[in-house]
């Protein structure tokens, strides 16, 4: 496995390099940048045919900045730098255990401040010679797709807000043991608990904005599930304990033409180190299984990669708002629901039942997607008919 992308980049083209940049976290920024690329150009598509539309707005022109907001732009500035700054300055630190670094005290501190008093001595001055310009409003428009960044900034952190709030949930006794490690932890991202809140979260943001959810939110459905793919093949690739159960059992005649990693894997050098120490292996991460199992980030990336293209191809044919989403939820709750049985995960007792929590959501969503499509169907069909009569 690739803790680290130098460890996949130095394993594909024998170099030696010692970048402090996760996998995990690198396949999590291109799922949210590959789900922005499909959103963008589904809102650019809809706003051609006439279904989203754009808004004309007014803004003051040469509006000098207030103090507070000066102060509050040097404390960030401050705060940024004083991190970042740290992360140069004191490399092989930062290098070592990124995600510690980034949560904890380490920094630059004098480069902060420094960048603080910079940025707020380039305001004043901007303050200043602003109040000697002629303010007045402008009209500005601003079409659906200029949303598509402040979605995105919404969505990453009401999933990481999300997806921290149900896995503590999911693993109470570890947050009571050590309450500030499971807060500030990398580690632990339910996708379900980040998928519930974005989705709340975006709706009230539609409103706010005054942008047809009815549209955006069949927009987000084949962005969302690109993202889930990528977002997988981190897990894959990191080894981050999102593994199946064991897999022991000989590969089936009918699946000799797999690759023998596509049906069971022991994930050496994990990003967790879980498993039997590793021989002759240096280093942070020198541990591997000891029993094979099941890849399941790989099988999930597979087959969100197959929805995907499912739902990017029925996507214009379908003209009632919110099935496209519909189909969504029911898409993504058979391909969780049938992968929880062969996952490593927490089982609860449920109706006499041993479940996960994901099996109890994804059983949810899918008949979420059903009263959604029938529901949104009718209203369609329902409105069709009041037109034409």
């Amino acid at each position: 496995m690739f803790p680290r992308l130098s460890d996949m980049i130095n394993y594909l083209l024998g170099t030696n390099w010692n970048l402090p940049v996760q996998t995990y976290g690198f396949f999590l920024a291109m799922a949210f940048l590959a789900g922005a690329t499909v959103l963008y150009f589904e809102i650019q598509r809809k706003e051609k045919e006439g279904l989203l539309l754009p808004q004309k707005r007014k803004t003051l022109k040469n509006k000098p900045p207030k103090t507070s907001e000066i102060l509050i732009g040097a404390i960030a500035a401050f705060i940024i730098v004083w991190k970042f700054g740290g992360m140069m300055t004191q490399y092989a630190e930062f290098s070592r255990n990124p995600q510690h670094y980034l949560t904890s005290s380490s920094g630059n501190a004098w480069l902060g401040i420094l960048a603080a008093v910079a940025y707020t001595v380039y305001q004043v001055i901007r303050q200043n010679k602003l109040k000697k310009e002629k303010q007045e409003y402008i009209e500005e428009v601003i079409h659906p797709k200029d949303h598509t960044w402040n979605i995105l900034i919404i969505a990453v952190v009401a999933a990481l807000v999300g997806s921290k709030i149900f896995d503590i949930i999911d693993n109470f006794g570890d947050f009571l043991r050590d309450p500030i490690h499971s807060l500030f932890s990398f580690s632990g991202l339910t996708f379900y608990g980040g998928l519930i809140v974005t989705v709340i979260t975006l709706l009230w943001y539609m409103k706010k904005i005054k942008l047809d959810w009815h549209h955006v939110i069949d927009a987000a459905a084949p962005a969302i599930m690109i993202g889930y793919a990528v977002g997988r093949l981190g897990c894959q690739f990191a080894g981050d304990g999102c593994w199946g159960i064991e897999n022991t059992m000989p590969k089936p005649e009918w699946l000799t033409w797999l690759p023998d990693w596509l049906w069971a894997f022991n994930y050496p050098h994990n990003v967790i180190n879980e498993g039997i120490p590793i021989a002759t292996c240096t280093g942070d991460h020198c541990r591997v299984l000891a029993n094979p199992v099941f890849p399941t980030p790989l099988y999930e990336s597979i087959v969100s990669f197959i929805w995907f293209l499912v739902l990017w191809f029925i996507r214009k044919p379908i003209k009632a708002p919110v099935v496209l989403f519909g189909i969504y939820l029911m898409l993504n709750g058979i391909e969780r629901f049938l992968v929880e049985k062969i996952r490593v995960n927490n089982r609860f007792d449920f109706l006499d039942m041993k479940v996960t929590q994901a099996e109890i959501i994804s059983s949810c969503l899918f008949i979420a997607g059903i009263i959604i499509i029938w529901y949104f169907s009718r209203q369609y069909k329902k409105l069709k008919t009041e037109i034409s009569s």
